[in-house]
């Protein structure tokens, strides 16, 4: 309808005066001409979906947006922060265009910044810490399921970081390795990225008319702000795949069917006291398979884990088993599904696999198979490897199968199932089972529980041989509470898992309130409490604590996190051997510590923290010291250092353990990296060891590995703190990837 139109109706249905119908109608024409002249580009970024073009050529990716392919792109600029002013409008402008061809999906970012010699640029190492820089981080997710997907990182030098994301973010998997190509720079208005991403790196098979699942992320680290394009409430996050965008009308991808084929070489010479010098020299082979868009089979063949990191030395002063995380490639990839348990008490744990659990001593790995992904509305892994003999170990097989099938949104019910069958007679087999369960309702109430069951081979360890779990938990921005119950009854043995302790029923609740100030440089406040009660199933009190906490989270991303109160209550049934000849005799005991800690401003060149927790410990005292410095001069080096300095006093006694380490990192460029870790303790008789890498990423990923090693690689997940193993290990591996 014409304006004069519109004027004739409006006057004859009010009769106002023609001066405001005038005023009104060119309001209304403005508004028209504006929606009629806005781009499809503007008008897209709007809402929840993308639709973008499709070019025969792939752009220059060079870090630069120079090329003109790149202004066919839509165009996405809507970012609102999470961090600190949830909702607010983000403070940077930035823009993210995106096209695809047959193979690829190709992104082009420019973060524009008000003081470009304010951005934060210090890493050059794939897959190290990337919230110390400025980055940019794209989620996808390829079957759009609204639960799993892919995350890819750059900073302003192009350096990589990727992650697989599982279950709306419960699993969040930083070992996970995709290949993918990147370039950025910094510009005199902020910096730029490209980044390809090809298809068959998403798993794809050939498709038309998809629709991806997407989501972006930009942190700027001198404000420690967080913007997203969706999901940007502080309860969501990038990681709550439900709330992301949707990239829409793909059309005509190829075959994207994920095969890579990796063999490895292995040469060098190790030493130990018992077996002496000798020659290393071996190879192997590991095969990545896409069986179908959600689904990946991963076969590994004579595993050597020479290139996994090295477990940092530490001091256990409690009288029950620590969990160290798995740093071995093979097992972490794809883990989450296996997941089972509570922290404490985890039904499968991939460390008992080739790796002896006293010494910490590496048993040969033979032959791996594992297969994950989802099936419809199933999420399924299966794993089945097998350990040669080795020492006092015995070759064993182990078999694994976890299957989780959703429900509702964001919610899920599961099984697994696990079966160890070993060479030694005294106990030939040990297996495990359980189910569970998690509801998450409301978008802020989880509530999950779990029940488990071991069969052992010793007979003496059956009948009570269960363990079970209620939790639930509520968060929003202001509050957070958590309550559960859990049971660990005293024959509980998974021999495949993780349990600090046996014969323990434990009920826990914490309560955490959140405020933000509306000034000053404080962004949030917390206090905390939690009070835990943990009998034994007899109902005889074993451990009892109860904390108050108070933490302050800065605007420049310091903080202070501060026991005020931390009271316990200990029953120790048997002397407990600290260290050495120290031992703590049988008893209940009542014990108060208090602690201290400030981190200061990660976005400097220069950051340390520091800890201080002392106070009464059993029957004398103890003062806890750590104090973490890191110094990054230019993107290339990187110096940390770490120190920690119990102080026990029994009576008269006074006994002081000393754990220190210095690691120095030096990049020539981001695909030549190197790094020297010296590690020096009190504890053990030969207090130094050491480890020194050398890794050239000659192309996507594929590797020439240089690596000497004084000491253990791996620790022991032994109460206590056993004797490790000690070997000297020169070594270089050489590994190429055949992928389509």
């Amino acid at each position: 309808m014409s304006e004069a139109a519109i004027l004739t109706r409006l006057y004859r249905m009010t009769h106002i005066s023609p001066r405001l119908l005038l005023t009104l109608v060119g309001l209304l024409s403005l508004l028209s001409n504006s929606a009629r002249c806005q781009s499809p580009e503007a008008r897209s970024q709007s809402t929840r979906s993308i639709s973008t073009a499709r070019v025969d050529n792939a752009p220059v990716l060079d870090g630069t947006l120079q090329d003109p392919l790149w202004q066919r792109a839509v165009t996405v600029a809507e970012f609102h922060q999470r961090e600190p002013f949830e909702k607010e409008r983000a403070t940077e402008k930035t823009e993210v265009k995106v096209l695809y061809d047959r193979r690829f999906l190709y992104f082009g970012i420019h973060c524009f910044d008000s003081e470009p010699k304010g951005i934060v640029v210090t890493e050059l190492r794939r897959d190290a810490d990337f919230s110390v820089d400025d980055y940019f981080t794209i989620l996808l997710s390829p079957k759009n399921d609204k639960r799993n997907g892919y995350t890819f990182t750059v900073n302003p030098l192009g350096t990589q970081f990727d992650a697989l994301i599982s279950d709306e973010g419960r699993v969040n998997d930083p070992n996970w390795d995709g290949i993918w190509r990147s370039n950025a720079q910094v510009t005199s208005d902020g910096w730029t990225a490209t980044l390809a991403i090809p298809f068959s790196t998403l798993n794809f098979k050939t498709s038309d008319n998809v629709t991806v699942g997407i989501n972006f992320r930009r942190f700027i680290r001198r404000k420690n702000e967080e913007d997203l394009w969706r999901s940007y409430l502080r309860i969501y996050g990038l990681e709550r795949v439900s709330e992301s965008g949707e990239l829409t009308d793909l059309k005509e991808i190829g075959s994207g069917r994920l095969l890579i084929i990796k063999p490895y070489l292995l040469g060098g010479v190790k030493s130990d006291s018992q077996a002496g010098t000798k020659a290393l020299h071996t190879g192997g082979l590991d095969i990545k398979y896409g069986l179908r868009s959600n689904l990946v089979a991963n076969l590994t063949v004579n595993t050597d884990f020479a290139d996994a990191d090295v477990d940092p030395v530490q001091f256990n002063i409690t009288p029950f088993k620590i969990f160290i995380p798995e740093k071995r490639p093979f097992f972490l990839e794809n883990s989450g599904v296996f997941q089972f348990g509570s922290d404490s008490n985890q039904l499968f744990f991939s460390r008992q696999i080739g790796i002896d659990p006293l010494s910490g001593q590496q048993v040969p790995l033979d032959v791996g198979a594992k297969l994950t992904g989802s099936i419809g509305d199933y999420d399924v892994g299966v794993l089945d490897t097998r350990t040669r003999s080795s020492g006092p170990n015995p070759f064993a097989n182990y078999f694994v199968a976890r299957v989780k099938r959703k429900i509702l949104s964001e919610s899920y019910i599961g099984g697994i199932y696990i079966d160890k069958e070993s060479g030694n007679v005294q106990d030939s087999f040990n297996r495990s089972a359980g189910f569970d369960a998690s509801f998450i309702l409301f978008k802020k109430l989880t509530l999950s529980g779990y029940f488990a069951k071991t069969f052992s081979f010793d007979p003496r360890l059956r009948g009570k041989d269960w363990s079970d779990y209620f939790g639930a938990s509520y968060r929003s921005n202001l509050v957070q509470a958590n309550f559960f119950h859990s049971t660990v009854q005293p024959n509980f043995n998974p021999e495949v898992g993780f349990v600090d302790r046996t014969d323990i029923v434990t009920n826990f609740a914490e309560f955490q309130l959140a405020p933000r100030p509306k000034h000053g440089p404080v962004r949030e406040y917390n206090f905390l409490g939690f009070y835990s009660r943990q009998p034994d199933t007899h109902g005889v009190l074993q451990t009892q604590e109860w904390q108050t906490t108070f933490r302050a989270n800065f605007h420049n991303g310091a903080y202070t996190d501060d026991d005020l109160f931390d009271n316990f209550i200990q029953r120790l049934s048997s002397p407990f051997n600290i260290f050495r000849n120290v031992f703590i005799p049988a008893g209940i005991y009542h014990f108060d510590r208090h602690q201290f800690t400030y981190g200061s401003d990660r976005s400097k060149r220069f950051f340390y923290s520091f800890f201080e927790r002392f106070g009464t410990f059993y029957n004398g005292t103890l003062n806890e010291f750590r104090v973490r410095t890191s110094y990054r001069p230019t993107a290339k080096i990187s110096l940390a250092a770490v120190e920690t300095w119990d102080r026990f006093r029994f009576g008269r006694d006074i006994f002081n353990v000393h754990i220190g380490s210095i690691n120095t990192s030096y990049s020539f460029n981001r695909f030549l990296t190197t790094s020297f870790l010296v590690q020096v303790n009190s504890i053990e008789k030969n207090p130094v060891s050491a480890n020194f890498r050398l890794r050239y990423n000659y192309r996507p990923d594929s590797d020439l590995f240089i690596i000497y090693n004084i000491g253990s690689q791996f620790n022991s997940i032994a109460a206590g703190n056993p004797v490790l193993s000690r070997e000297q290990r020169f070594t270089v591996k050489y590994t190429y990837s055949f992928f389509k």
